[in-house]
């Protein structure tokens, strides 16, 4: 089974300014992302990116970079374009702005895509308690068998009678795809509850596509502020992964 991890990147952020190729403890943030990737034991791990800054850093540290449309809105476009260019069964989404990502994390979507009937896969982790009334921590849950039930920046499942004891999972945006769902996506229109929670994985839901989601002990921190990069080196330092 041939899996293709791909690593979409832009400099074109608005919160943080040229994201890519922040330097993390020394390491462009892009190459933590792609050697967290490699680790993984994938031999098909790339780049995508429309900026020819990013494809001579790749040449220069080694990683291999297919460039892509300017016109791409999103991470998922990015994959789909390389899907058009490079066949395999299933195509991994390694985000950019994820310097904490591990090998252990594509190792998760592997095992995953590698049963038949999975299209779409993602990852959770148990929710830090700050981030469990934190909307910009997207929270998931998941039936018997793995599928998510839903997701939102709601604080889900709600505790009613104040119980306690609830699990509260945290999603991960790293996805994996097969080609089939992977070309679908784009040709749905945007739902309903894509739009009112700003997240497009509800798209698939909505159109009755299932996503598994796989449970991984590691966390991560998504970058997209100053304040970001300095909680990932006091992870990184805590860690000693520097």
């Amino acid at each position: 089974m041939k899996i293709v991890a791909v690593i979409p990147a832009r400099l074109g952020s608005t919160r943080l300014a040229r994201k890519p190729l922040r330097e993390i403890l020394g390491k462009p943030m892009i190459q933590r992302v792609y050697e967290a990737a490699h680790a993984s034991g994938l031999e098909d791990v790339l780049v995508a990116t429309d900026s020819t800054e990013i494809q001579e850093l790749g040449k220069r540290l080694g990683m291999r970079v297919e460039m892509t449309s300017a016109e791409c809105q999103s991470g998922t476009d990015r994959v789909r374009e390389v899907a058009q260019k490079i066949e395999a069964d299933a195509y991994i989404n390694v985000q950019g702005d994820e310097p904490l990502a591990r090998a252990e994390h594509v190792q998760a979507l592997v095992a995953l895509m590698k049963r038949a009937e999975i299209k779409v896969g993602t990852l959770k982790t148990p929710c830090p308690v700050p981030d469990v009334n934190n909307p910009n921590a997207v929270k998931v849950v998941t039936d018997h068998d793995g599928r998510a039930l839903y997701f939102s920046r709601a604080t889900i499942p709600h505790d009613r009678d104040f119980a306690g004891g609830v699990r509260y999972f945290k999603h991960l945006g790293f996805y994996a795809y097969q080609k089939a769902a992977l070309e679908a996506f784009p040709t749905l229109p945007p739902s309903a509850l894509e739009q009112i929670e700003r997240l497009e994985q509800l798209r698939f839901l909505e159109n009755g596509i299932p996503i598994y989601v796989a449970e991984t002990p590691f966390d991560t921190i998504g970058v997209d502020t100053e304040e970001d990069v300095k909680r990932v080196e006091d992870v990184l330092r805590r860690d000693r992964r520097a």
